[in-house]
C-alpha cells in the first residue's frame, strides 16, 4: 500500500460527495473507534463560573485586612509564616491590608489564614 500525503488525501476528499465523505467518516469511526464530532468548550458564566475559576486556581495569596485587638500576637505569627524582621513584620501588620503571603498552595495559605484568624487578625486568600 502507497502511503499518501495530507495534500494527496485532501485532493482525493475534494472529488467525492457528501454521502462519500459522511459514509468514509462513519467508516473511520469504527475501524479506530474514535469520534469526528468537534468538541466544543462552553465557558461557564455568573457565580458559579467564579467558583469553578477558584476551585481550577493553584496559587493563592494570603492577605492580611486587619490585625485586630492581639496586635502583638499577629506580628508573631506574622514572623512564624515569613521570614521577616520584627521591625518589618511590625510595618506589614500595621500597614494591613497587604498580602503576606503570595502565590503559595491552596493548602499553605488555608494554614496561614488559621494561624493568623488563631491570633486575631483578619484575613482574606485570593
Amino acid at each position: 500500500m502507497v502511503a499518501l500525503t495530507q495534500d494527496e488525501l485532501l485532493a482525493e476528499f475534494e472529488t467525492m460527495t457528501l454521502i462519500q465523505l459522511a459514509d468514509f467518516v462513519k467508516a473511520f469511526e469504527e475501524k479506530f473507534d474514535v469520534t469526528a464530532a468537534a468538541a466544543v468548550a462552553v465557558a461557564p458564566t455568573g457565580p458559579a463560573a467564579a467558583a469553578e475559576v477558584a476551585e481550577e486556581q493553584d496559587e493563592f495569596d494570603v492577605v492580611l485586612t486587619g490585625a485586630g485587638d492581639k496586635k502583638i500576637q499577629v506580628i508573631k505569627v506574622v514572623r512564624e509564616l515569613t521570614s521577616l524582621g520584627l521591625k518589618e513584620a511590625k510595618d506589614l501588620v500595621d500597614g494591613a491590608p497587604k498580602p503576606v503571603l503570595e502565590k503559595v498552595a491552596k493548602d499553605a495559605a488555608e494554614k496561614a489564614k488559621e494561624a493568623l484568624e488563631g491570633a486575631g487578625a483578619s484575613v482574606e486568600v485570593k
